[in-house]
């Protein structure tokens, strides 16, 4: 009998379940299902589907539960970040939850801000300003006396909603709550100052747990539905990009990483939060890690521009894009990729031809040259966020690590370290699901910490090193693009 985790990861656009143990060898995973996440468009709003989430996660602990020879150990749920549910005092959902690309929250921190100071914010929570943070999501909905917030009990993030699903316990886990906007970063804790400043209190959330805590088992309701055992449900780091972290497979804390997928986020991991002057004006967060540790981090935007231009483009494969983008000419065009143009433009493809035009550059005619400035104007804005991280770690950064699905392109992993000016290692691209079953694992006894899980993880998998090329000529592209995003 293989004893096994069992690990829910949840993106914004799909989810799956997986199997996953670790051998003396390595770690062998095994996807269970995948299924769409889709958002629901319905008057004037954007609402997730918890309901159907729930659906896939039995469906998949059904097929898991007739495996005769699986034993499952545990489970574990993460998630993106940001969004929550409201529970009333039945323990019922009040309504669906509301997406973070939901239209109510454009220009919501400007409102807040004029009640409460945005420096006074950023010292209690270190986290950077996006206008889709909860504590704006929540701040609009008492603004506009939303019936669900109003008759609330308590505000469950999505994989602490998804866990009192299974489990009939609630619970607010650090990492996903530390995206909020809520949680004092030196306290580790919900902060009481800004629940006050939205009219709640901690009587709002579910009781505070760390990566590695158990919430509960399965319901008997479940356990009779899926025909698997009172198993426990562990809190993973509930924030996707936390687990991610966990999974990489760096030798020691000399590093930055590179969660690489709709969005990039480029960190370091730090034992204390760094919030000063430059992190604010430069609006790094400070979000919540494993083990007592900060993640550092500054958001770009990533291959949701690709991701959006796709949909005009059928089924072209990425490989068939990436050649056309490698033979285009280098250079011709750059974009800042965090322009607010690219948030959600109608046609993307458009948006980007237009912007390069604006900024007085030749006009894009073919497809692999919109795919190439893409990829360059990526690798160049890494390397300008990079260059803020060294100045900003308390280590010294001597490898870019880069994980999630993106670590699969080697064409932009190749021109990342010559940007960068740093060797990159590329994997795991499962990261998240990977760094959710670790910390099943340490939860369980099976390893002593998160650093002997990663010792194991970098001979365990199969890793890709790319060494900087061309030093010259990306310095002058790199001065290029700093003139288009001053």
């Amino acid at each position: 009998m293989v004893k096994c985790f069992f690990a829910v990861d949840l993106g914004a656009t799909s989810g799956r379940t997986i199997l996953g143990y670790f051998t003396p060898q390595g770690l062998i995973t095994e996807e269970i299902n995948r299924f769409p996440n889709h958002l629901i468009e319905t008057g004037g709003h954007f609402y997730w589907d918890i309901y159907e989430l729930y659906r896939n996660i039995v469906e998949g602990l059904k097929i898991a539960g007739n495996k005769k020879d699986t034993e499952i150990i545990s489970i574990g749920i993460d998630t993106w970040g940001v969004d929550f549910v409201c529970i009333g005092k039945d323990g019922g959902i009040l309504r669906q939850p509301y997406a973070y690309r939901d239209p109510q929250t454009e220009g919501a921190p400007e409102k807040y801000f004029k009640r409460v100071p945005r420096n006074e914010v950023y010292e209690l929570t270190g986290i950077q300003v996006m206008n889709f943070n909860s504590l704006f999501q929540l701040d609009t909905l008492r603004r506009n006396n939303d019936s669900a917030l109003a008759h609330a009990d308590k505000i469950l993030f999505m994989p602490d909603a998804l866990s009192y699903m299974l489990t009939g316990e609630m619970v607010t886990e650090y990492t996903i709550a530390s995206t909020a906007q809520l949680v004092n970063a030196h306290t580790r804790k919900l902060d009481s100052q800004i629940l006050k400043s939205i009219g709640l209190n901690e009587k709002h959330f579910g009781r505070f747990v760390y990566p590695g805590e158990i919430i509960g088992s399965l319901t008997p309701e479940l356990q009779q539905l899926t025909g698997l055992s009172a198993i426990p449900v562990v809190a993973v780091a509930g924030h996707d990009t936390a687990s991610a972290v966990a999974a990489v497979p760096a030798a020691n804390k000399n590093f930055a990483y590179l969660s690489s997928g709709t969005w990039s986020l480029m960190g370091v991991e730090t034992q204390a939060p760094v919030i000063n002057a430059e992190t604010e004006a430069l609006n790094f967060t400070n979000e919540g890690g494993v083990e007592g540790t900060i993640r550092l981090l500054k958001n770009i935007c990533g291959m949701w521009l690709l991701e959006r231009c796709r949909i005009n483009w059928g089924d072209t494969s990425y490989p068939d894009l990436i050649a056309e983008a490698e033979a285009s000419e280098p250079f011709r065009n750059l974009i800042c990729p965090d322009d607010k143009v690219f948030d959600n433009p109608a046609n993307m493809e458009e948006t980007i031809k237009k912007y390069c035009k604006d900024h007085n550059q030749p006009a894009i005619e073919t497809r692999g040259q919109l795919v190439r400035c893409i990829f360059e104007s990526l690798a160049l804005r890494y390397r300008q966020v990079l260059e803020n991280l060294q100045r900003l770690s308390p280590n010294p950064i001597d490898v870019l690590h880069v994980i999630g699905g993106g670590s699969r392109n080697d064409l932009l992993n190749q021109w990342t370290a010559n940007a960068i000016g740093i060797p990159v290692v590329a994997g795991p691209s499962e990261a998240t699901a990977i760094g959710n079953i670790m910390i099943q694992a340490v939860a369980a006894g099976q390893a002593a910490d998160i650093a002997s899980m990663r010792q194991l993880l970098s001979h365990a998998i199969h890793l890709k090193t790319f060494y900087p090329e061309h030093k010259e000529t990306w310095d002058v592209a790199y001065l290029q693009f700093k003139t288009i995003t001053q």
